[in-house]
């Protein structure tokens, strides 16, 4: 049931409203999931993945048949993790091999993990990880290898996280560390599903050979993530913004929080913007390797929904006050949208990023870093998909070269009477000259005219008195 707020916003926005209504309706999956050929367990598995994320659960449920329960099960292993390292409440002693050894514990029937505090949001996904673990078993030999290899790294790195008491103290400080422990939570994602989509026949198996395509996929969306999500953090106790961007604006990471720093705040913000706009044009590259269009519609909505957020948080101030994120009916046009094709992607990557370019202020100290970083996404934008397209530059031309005869007649025509008027003129002149060298005399002949003229003039001058004296008796 909608609530009442709901129900007003969409009243005076029904583009979005008409959004929701037309992925509802008219969205059709480009493969559906077949319920009727899984085993029990694989249900469950798809029951969890419906709780852990809905977003996710969608766009995961429409993929390719040979790719629909590898990529289901490599979330829930990775959502697994995840919970342990994200639960505060567990001690760093205890959590360390449980990451460690999290690879393993895909190979040991009925493991499961339940250490974890009671209100913690996915508890119940290790609780019953047995269904996870029965599944994994079944894929082929190559997924298997894909899904074991990426959770020992991402377990290792998450374990050195935890036991880094610097970071448990200050949270993180470098941009290096910053870009390393997103690596670890989203650029090794990149790395498995990039390993999955060539290993399927899906995906270009150059994308294996240039591996800062799919590190910069998962970066850009765990920086737009950390970016939005600095209000809750802060809550939790928990800093992932990099102390070597946040000093450069405040003396201490709680300032950004106070009302009177509110400028520097959003300076702050837009540095972390710029940030993970390094990203994009490479994420837009990588798209362009993909060979499936359920595939491209899996990895194009999670990042037109990044870029958008990123408009979203650019210079606002709410969310340092609240948790921000995009509307619903926003997120469904980012959905039509994005399950298209590349350009129309692009289209909307060019169009969030002119929003960020307006909303850009020259008091900002990254005014000018912004603009170019901006620039730069366009600019590769424009090399894929330049704006005057071919087809129009051959519709000018032919326009042109229809109107061209037309111009050319006319002129044609000017000189033609130009050359006649000419030619009369000096057929004259010439004729005179002749008359002239015969012995005619032109003084004689305009003596005889003026004389002719004279006498004409006199006449025309004698009809008026006389009318002029009859018409006066008349009057008397």
């Amino acid at each position: 049931m909608p609530k009442a707020t709901e129900v007003l916003y969409y009243l005076f926005h029904a583009q979005e409203l008409r959004s929701i209504i037309q992925w509802k309706v008219w969205h059709n999956a480009v493969h559906e999931r077949d319920e009727s050929k899984e085993s029990e367990s694989a249900k469950i598995c798809f029951q969890y993945l419906d709780k852990t994320s809905r977003s996710f659960s969608a766009v995961i449920q429409e993929l390719h048949p040979d790719l629909l329960l590898p990529v289901c099960l490599f979330y829930l292993t990775l959502r697994g993790l995840d919970t342990v390292e994200d639960d505060t409440s567990i001690p760093a002693k205890t959590k360390e091999p449980v990451l460690r050894k999290f690879h393993q514990n895909l190979e040991v029937d009925g493991w499961h993990f339940d250490g974890n505090r009671p209100e913690e949001k996915d508890r119940d996904l290790l609780v019953n990880f047995k269904y996870v673990v029965e599944e994994f078993k079944k894929l082929k030999p190559a997924y298997r290898e894909i899904i074991k290899d990426i959770t020992e790294k991402m377990g290792n790195g998450m374990a050195d996280f935890c036991l880094n008491a610097e970071f448990n103290e200050v949270g993180v400080k470098t941009i290096d560390d910053y870009d390393l422990y997103c690596y670890y939570v989203a650029g090794l994602v990149g790395e498995g599903l990039t390993r999955m989509f060539v290993e399927s026949g899906f995906g270009n198996t150059a994308l294996l050979q240039r591996p800062e395509l799919h590190r910069s996929m998962g970066l850009f969306l765990q920086k737009t993530n950390i970016i939005r999500d600095i209000r809750e953090d802060f809550d939790d106790n928990r800093k992932f913004w990099p102390k070597e961007i946040w000093s450069r604006h405040v003396d201490n990471f709680e300032d950004l929080f106070k009302p009177e720093n509110k400028e520097k705040a959003l300076n702050c913000s837009s540095d972390m913007v710029l940030n993970a706009l390094e990203h994009t044009d490479e994420c837009l590259f990588y798209l362009a390797g993909l060979r499936e269009q359920s595939v491209f519609n899996f990895c194009a909505i999670p990042q037109a929904m990044a870029i958008a957020t990123l408009d979203l948080c650019f210079r606002n101030y709410t969310m340092f006050q609240r948790n921000v994120k995009i509307t619903k009916g926003h997120a469904c046009q980012l959905m039509i949208e994005s399950t298209q094709n590349l350009q129309v992607v692009c289209d909307v990557f060019k169009k969030h990023i002119h929003s960020i370019r307006k909303k850009n202020r020259p008091q900002d100290p990254n005014f000018l870093r912004i603009s170019i970083a901006c620039g730069k996404v366009e600019q590769f934008i424009e090399s894929i998909f330049p704006s005057q397209k071919v087809e129009d530059v051959l519709a000018k031309s032919k326009a042109e070269r229809a109107q061209a005869p037309v111009k050319g007649n006319t002129e044609d025509t000017m000189v033609i009477f130009g050359a006649v008027a000419t030619m009369m003129v000096v057929i004259c002149l010439s004729m005179l000259f002749i008359a002239w060298m015969l012995g005619a005399r032109f003084d004689t002949a305009y003596a005889e005219f003026t004389k002719a003229l004279g006498e004409l003039s006199a006449q025309f001058s004698g009809r008026n008195i006389t009318t002029a004296t009859e018409g006066g008796h008349g009057e008397l």
